[in-house]
C-alpha cells in the first residue's frame, strides 16, 4: 500500500448520533479490505446532540482512519467545503451520513476517475429498479426540481442532489474553493462551477435506500428554488472563474 493517500471520504454530520456509527463502521469495514490508502473526514455541521464524542471515541478505538472536525458552521455546503479544503486524497469524495447509499458503490465511480473525469456522481434515475420507493410527494418534488434545475442550471444532469459524489483531488479543491452557497443547494453550484471551470462530470447509477429520519427541513425545498437563481445569477456575472 502506497503512503500517499488515495482516497478521502467526506462525511457531514448534524445531529446523527443515532446512525452515524453505524454508518463509519460500514465505510471503514469496507474501505479497510480494498488494496489502497484512505481517511475519512466526520464533520460536525453544529451538532447539538453527541454526534461529535460518538465519533470522538470510535477515531480513537475502532475506524483509527477517521477523524472528526468539530467547528461552528453552517449548512451541508460548508461542513463539505471544510472537508474537502483538509482532505489529503488523490480523490476525495462525499457521501451522506445515512449511509443511503453504500460506500460499495464508490466501485462503480474508479473506471472513470482513473479515467481522468474530473467529478464523477451519482444519479438516483438513471437505474430505477433498484430504488426504494418514496413518498409520493417527495417524487414529485424531487423530478419538478431537477427539470427546473436542468432548464435554469446544468443541461443533460438529471440528479443534482445525490450525496455521493467524487472527484479528482486538485479538480475538488479548484471547485470548492469558488463555493458560496452552503445550504441543500450547494450541490448545484459546485456542478455548475465544475462546468465553468472546463472539468468533465460523468452521472453514473447508484443505489439508494431511504433510511428514514431525515434532517432535511421542509423550508430546505424553497431555500434551494431561491439558491438556483443565486447561483444562475452568479454564473452570468462570471464570479465562477478560476482564480
Amino acid at each position: 500500500m502506497s503512503d500517499t493517500i488515495k482516497l478521502s471520504v467526506i462525511i457531514p454530520a448534524y445531529n446523527e448520533e443515532k446512525r452515524i456509527e453505524k454508518t463509519l463502521l460500514d465505510v471503514d469495514g469496507y474501505l479497510e479490505k480494498q488494496n489502497y490508502s484512505y481517511e475519512i473526514i466526520v464533520v460536525d455541521n453544529n451538532s447539538n446532540d453527541h454526534t461529535f464524542e460518538i465519533v470522538k471515541k470510535l477515531e480513537t478505538t475502532s475506524v483509527q482512519n477517521a477523524k472528526v472536525i468539530n467547528q461552528t458552521i453552517q449548512g451541508k455546503g460548508a461542513a463539505v467545503k471544510l472537508g474537502v479544503e483538509q482532505a489529503l486524497g488523490q480523490y476525495i469524495m462525499f457521501m451522506d451520513a445515512d449511509d443511503a447509499t453504500p460506500i460499495s458503490e464508490i466501485e462503480k465511480f474508479w473506471p472513470y476517475l482513473e479515467q481522468g473525469i474530473e467529478v464523477v456522481i451519482g444519479d438516483r434515475y438513471l437505474d430505477m429498479t433498484h430504488q426504494a420507493k418514496q413518498p409520493w410527494y417527495r417524487t414529485i418534488l424531487s423530478r419538478g426540481s431537477n427539470l427546473l434545475i436542468q432548464i435554469v442550471l446544468i443541461p443533460h444532469i438529471h440528479d443534482t442532489q445525490a450525496g455521493f459524489k467524487a472527484f479528482n483531488g486538485i479538480a475538488a479543491k479548484e471547485i470548492f474553493k469558488l463555493i458560496t452557497i452552503y445550504g441543500w443547494a450547494f450541490d448545484m453550484e459546485l456542478l455548475a462551477v465544475a462546468l465553468k471551470l472546463s472539468f468533465r462530470i460523468k452521472p453514473v447509477s447508484i443505489i439508494r435506500e431511504e433510511r428514514g429520519g431525515s434532517t432535511v427541513p421542509a423550508s430546505a425545498f424553497l431555500q434551494s428554488l431561491r439558491d438556483l437563481f443565486i447561483i444562475k445569477w452568479n454564473s452570468l456575472r462570471g464570479k465562477y472563474s478560476a482564480k
